[in-house]
């Protein structure tokens, strides 16, 4: 057998190569591979609208059983209102306070202009700071008796106090 000559062998630098040149460099593509790869790209073109159905139907479940949830609370108020109406004096009581009825013999008063918020006699809100008043009311009720007293006029013609 021949030999065969000896030859140098002499180092080449090649050119840096950058991380996803070597990245891509380094893929081995297989038969597996691709197959694999087909595989997922099948699986996902399959099953993405049913997944979208999927999660389409759960928010419609969601929306019912919270329509579902408050027809419920509806109902428990309803059947609150039922048992209170059965009891005879909440209806006595309804009947007098919404339709103003009495019992025969009752006196029954009935005030219009009624407003929640407490006023003074003419009608002003009373309000929530201390006020001075600008009347010398001691002067006001003397000047009162001595009026009463001193007139000869009947008590219509009578006027009060200039302020």
């Amino acid at each position: 057998m021949a030999r065969r000559p000896r030859t140098e062998r002499v180092a080449v630098r090649l050119p840096e190569e950058t991380a996803p040149e070597h990245w891509l460099r380094t893929i081995r593509l297989s038969g597996f591979t691709l197959l694999m790869l087909a595989l997922l790209i099948l699986a996902v073109i399959v099953l993405a609208p049913n997944l979208r159905i999927l999660i389409e139907q759960r928010q419609q479940i969601a929306a019912l059983q919270w329509a579902v949830d408050q027809t419920s609370a509806s109902v428990d108020d309803l059947t609150t209102d039922v048992a209170r109406w059965s009891d005879p004096a909440y209806i006595e009581s309804q009947a007098r306070e919404r339709l103003f009825y009495v019992f025969p013999g009752d006196i029954s008063y009935l005030v219009v202009g009624e407003s929640d918020a407490p006023t003074t006699a003419d009608g002003q809100p009373i309000s929530t700071q201390i006020q001075t008043t600008q009347v010398d009311w001691v002067r006001t009720l003397l000047s009162s008796i001595y009026t009463a007293g001193l007139t000869d006029a009947p008590a219509d013609e009578l006027v009060g106090p200039q302020q």
